[in-house]
């Protein structure tokens, strides 16, 4: 009981005393005066007064001790082992493991943001970006996403993130050097929403067209493209949208497939013109991003927004709901994992604040800014990292466009005099909207804007000004909490926050001192700031954390000073803009008193006005345009390998860090086998030597590697002429079926033959082709074929060891039964740990051994035999005893090695692929490579399989699954998960059916039903 020390004081005390003080036959007097009694006091002060909640809030906050205690214990232990294998001297910017006044990016947080100071400077880039015509795809899922008449506030999906997306991609489509961008999003056409949101493309006019529509090309411009995904007829929430992720994927990268053909038409001689990069945004974004960057091979950048630890931590701190409730109403693990994806996938992360770094981000596995310091010092000193990777974070604050604003001068007393339009003009309908509900419309504004969510804090506000009476006599209070019919009509959630401030508003009698007004236009925005800098009024954001707080940057802008939350982005704006004041979120106090200096100190309130107004250009578009594109050309330029040409004279400078990193990576990688089998890999290297000259060869054989392997497919070594090669064939088929059972030798068998009975006619009239998708090896998949008398030419391709290798079937007797995709190979080797990644995982199997066998036999095992080079391969002896596959994956993450952990067959292997890898992405490979359209496939698995399962069932592909099949993986891999399957499958799906029983004639019905077959 050390956690109850002053418990046991009085305990003791009572016990040392004795019963006599307190004793019915002690004198009255003794008992009442001069005398101390321990039992009543413990009594009536400790235990009567005690307040639960108190006890429940210290449980929390011990909890969450013990969680950050446990990552802090996970994160040194993690460091220690990556500095064991990065066995190097440390350098001097390796040295320290604190941050202080330096960022963990060498950037200082003192002074302001670094910005374009002047004009000569952005005359300078705009002359540096000429010819240049960058592609570039930006993806927004959520929400209602249009260019003009945006419905912020409509839910909690279109608010502030929407309008970012937006003006960002119209800002990017005016820089000089960008030719395209696309901003990707849900298309959506509900009877419920406008039609608007159904159209398939719209162009976002460039808001300053008359400099750059003469530059803008036949295709040309920036575009809102909305992608068909998830339910047709039907809009929903963000929470719901994760089971229909992959047919966003699927639809996204036929899109940008086609688009990058006609560009390559338009302006790339003919070439494909591939993205620059993929940028999503959220968490649902940025999985996209992750699997699309994956299928193209081209770079990935994130942005968070907002970040599930961190609303995860807020949740459980707040202690409304359970963590089981908390998954259950947020999905927030499923989220958090997608999080955790696209730092794995990410070449660089694009934060709004430092603190989004070093509070936020650092919660992750997959971030931590020590170890992220590290690495980038041995990278600048050209030192192998072994494997290991962090994404760059790079602080870019969003941009606002000023040109249209005019600030506004006066009062209420008077009218403004700066500006003729607006003195000629009648009030804005808004005003009139806003001030019907003050006694007194002449005081000081108070105004917040956001929607009605607890994360919001809007009732603590309410609060705040309910109870300093000096505030209400002084100013009103204006909320503006989105648009709403009825109370009755809004979600759950946002009637709750919306019935407590009424409730509030009332306890307080604050009637005719606050508005809440239905309904207002987006475009009614800036009124809504004219008429609180117009009453000298004061912009308030109260949230509990606010990522960045844009809304922040729009009030300055018209010249209201501001009063923010200290957690998160204002931070750094009011540091920038010098404007106004932080306060506590939590402490209603610390509110109403900096509501109250501004509003009663006009010399202070001038001062902040003045300082907003004079800095507020740091945060234009322009400027961080240009940020944003001096950041992506410092990321190595990828693209699919077969499409790079033979002297590579069309590849872009490279950031020297990273591709130094990269190519030495490639030269661990360099020797395959035709059969898979895995061969030795040298990991040395001379430190001592010249590194440009090494690099320089290491680049030329690399090329020399490829040109030999088109040399080889021209002379016939690796793809015959059409007539005899099977690789074609993939493309001539009507459809192709992937069966990707995971279940026992036996019972893959059978369900091959019955899949081969099902379509005998198709089969054989070659219509359809076969693909066999598994975990297994090369060599185990040829001994299992013979077992049964099946001839491997009956399959067009093997996607094996959990989609780390992919192999073609051939008739040429030279070439023997199988032929590899070197091409696959050099696909998703990118980030892969090699030799380092190794050592890790042996290191662990030996740990696990230690703890859970002792002397008794090996529970995990390396199985060499079944490893590649892009497999590492484990065999489990006693599944139930070693710990769930994430916590493997989590401690590979926390090393910064980037990879798949797949638990496979029942438990008993596990195989550790490339992070670009999977059985999935292998599918979509066959499309970018060869053209076999997606939609065209149907994939048959069982009840259930590896824990890769969810991927394959998702998409525009076709599902079958196969009732009876595999039904036991799901309490054995599937039981300890982060997130609940359900969570992920898109079982209403009418791509997806389950056949009635288990023969080839239940599975020719269920072919039938999906529309591949006819009857």
């Amino acid at each position: 009981m050390a956690g109850n020390d002053w418990i046991n004081s009085y305990l003791e005390a009572i016990l040392d005393v004795g019963p006599n003080l307190d004793d019915a036959k002690s004198s009255l007097l003794l008992r009442e005066r001069g005398r101390f009694s321990p039992t009543r006091y413990f009594v009536e002060e400790v235990v009567s007064g005690f307040d639960e909640t108190d006890l429940h809030r210290s449980w929390l906050e011990g909890e969450a001790a013990q969680r950050l205690a446990k990552r802090r214990q996970e994160r040194e232990k993690g460091r220690r082992e990556a500095a064991a294998d990065m066995s190097e001297d440390l350098s001097e910017g390796e040295k320290g493991d604190t941050i202080t006044e330096i960022s963990t990016h060498g950037d200082s947080n003192r002074g302001r943001l670094p910005r374009i100071s002047s004009v000569d400077a952005m005359e300078m880039f705009i002359s540096q970006q000429k010819g240049k015509k960058l592609y570039i795809v930006l993806i927004s899922l959520h929400g209602l996403i249009r260019a003009e008449n945006m419905e912020l506030g409509r839910d909690s999906d279109t608010g502030g993130q929407v309008k970012y997306v937006v003006e960002l991609a119209r800002a990017l489509g005016s820089m000089p050097g960008v030719y395209r961008v696309d901003l990707l999003t849900r298309q959506v056409a509900a009877p419920d929403v406008d039609s608007s949101y159904g159209e398939p493309a719209e162009m976002l006019t460039p808001s300053n067209s008359d400099d750059y529509m003469d530059d803008i090309g036949e295709s040309g411009g920036a575009y809102i493209v909305r992608i068909p995904f998830g339910p047709k007829d039907k809009y929903i929430p963000k929470e719901l949208l994760w089971p229909h992720i992959p047919e966003f994927v699927d639809g996204a990268l036929k899109h940008i497939i086609q688009m990058s053909n006609v560009l390559g038409e338009q302006m790339g001689g003919g070439n494909p013109v591939w993205p620059v990069a993929i940028h999503g945004h959220y968490a649902d974004a940025g999985d996209s991003a992750a699997l699309l960057s994956g299928a193209l091979n081209v770079p990935m950048l994130f942005t968070g927004h907002s970040l599930g630890r961190d609303k995860l931590e807020q949740l459980l701190k707040q202690a409304r709901l359970s963590r089981e409730e908390i998954n259950n109403t947020y999905k927030i693990m499923r989220r958090i994992e997608a999080e955790e994806l696209a730092l794995d996938s990410s070449e660089m992360v694009i934060t709004s604040t430092r603190q989004e770094i070093e509070e936020q981000w650092r919660l992750y596995d997959g971030f931590d800014p020590i170890l992220e310091r590290k690495l980038r010092a041995r990278i600048k000193r050209n030192v192998s990292c072994y494997g290991r990777f962090m994404p760059r974070m790079a602080v870019i604050p969003p941009g606002m466009e000023f040109h249209h604003i005019v600030p506004v001068d006066g009062d209420m007393e008077s009218e403004t005099q700066g500006n003729e339009e607006h003195s000629a003009s009648p009030d804005p309908p808004i005003w009139s909207e806003i001030m019907r509900f003050f006694t007194n419309p002449r005081k000081p504004m108070i105004l917040a804007l956001a929607r009605p969510d607890p994360k919001k804090n809007i009732t603590t506000l309410v609060k705040a000004f309910g109870e300093c009476r000096p505030l209400r006599e002084l100013a009103n209070l204006t909320l503006i909490m989105g648009n709403r019919d009825g109370i009755d009509e809004m979600s759950s959630t946002s009637s709750s926050v919306l019935l407590s401030v009424l409730k509030l508003i009332d306890k307080y009698d604050l009637y005719g001192q606050v508005a809440y007004p239905k309904h207002h236009k987006q475009s009614e925005v800036p009124d809504i700031y004219r008429l609180a800098t117009k009453t000298k009024g004061v912009f308030i954001n109260p949230a509990f954390i606010e990522p960045f707080g844009l809304t922040l940057i729009e009030a300055a802008a018209y010249g209201l000073p501001i009063v923010a939350t200290k957690n998160g982005g204002p931070v750094d704006i009011i540091r920038t803009l010098d404007n106004g004041l932080l306060i506590d979120p939590h402490d209603e106090h610390s509110i109403a008193d900096a509501l109250l200096k501004l509003v009663a100190d006009k010399q202070l309130w001038a001062k902040c006005r003045h300082n907003g107004l004079k800095n507020i250009h740091l945060f234009s578009w322009p400027e961080h345009c240009k940020t944003y594109l001096t950041r992506i050309a410092s990321c190595k330029l990828r693209y699919p390998q077969w499409q790079r040409s033979d002297d590579g004279a069309d590849s872009e400078s490279e950031s020297p860090s990273d591709s130094l990193r990269d190519i030495q990576d490639i030269s661990l990688n360099l020797k395959f086998s035709l059969d898979g089998d895995k061969v030795g890999n040298d990991n040395s290297f001379d430190s001592e030597g010249n590194s440009a000259d090494r690099k320089n060869k290491i680049e030329n054989a690399v090329l020399e590697w490829s040109k030999g392997m088109k040399d080889n497919r021209k002379t016939g070594s690796f793809e015959r002429s059409e007539q005899n090669s099977k690789f074609p064939s993939l493309r001539r088929r009507k459809g192709i079926f992937v069966i990707a059972v995971d279940d026992d030798d036996e019972t893959l068998l059978e369900t091959i033959r019955k899949i081969f009975e099902s379509v005998e006619k198709e089969r054989t009239d070659g219509s359809i082709g076969f693909v066999l998708s598994t975990s297994l090896t090369l060599t185990e998949i040829s001994k299992l074929l013979a077992s049964a008398g099946l001839n491997p030419n009956d399959f067009d391709a093997f996607v094996c060891n959990s989609g780390s290798d992919l192999y073609y079937s051939t008739v040429n007797p030279e070439d023997g039964p199988f032929v590899t995709d070197f091409y696959y190979h050099s696909h998703i080797e990118y980030r892969w740990g090699g030799e380092g990644l190794r050592k890790t995982l042996v290191r662990w199997a030996t740990s696990i051994n230690e703890k859970k066998a002792g002397n008794e036999e090996q529970i995990v095992t390396a199985a060499e035999q079944l490893s590649t080079d892009y497999c590492y391969a484990f065999r489990v002896q006693k599944p139930g005893v070693i710990p769930p596959y994430r916590e493997l994956r989590k401690l590979l993450r926390i090393q910064a090695l980037r990879c798949h952990v797949i638990c496979c067959q029942t438990g008993t292997r596990i195989n550790v692929i490339p992070v670009l890898a999977s059985r999935s992405q292998a599918l979509r490979y066959l499309y970018v490579r060869w053209g076999v359209e997606l939609s065209k496939m149907v994939v048959f698995t069982g009840e259930c399989g590896d824990s890769d399962y969810e991927g394959l069932i998702g998409g525009v592909h076709k599902s079958v699954i196969l009732r009876g099949v595999c039904s036991g993986a799901r309490s054995v891999v599937h039981s300890n998960r982060n997130y609940p399957l359900s969570d992920v499958m898109p079982f209403d799906s009418p791509n997806v059916v389950e056949t009635p029983g288990g023969t080839s004639s239940d599975i020719r019905d269920s072919l039938e039903k999906l529309g591949v077959l006819k009857d």
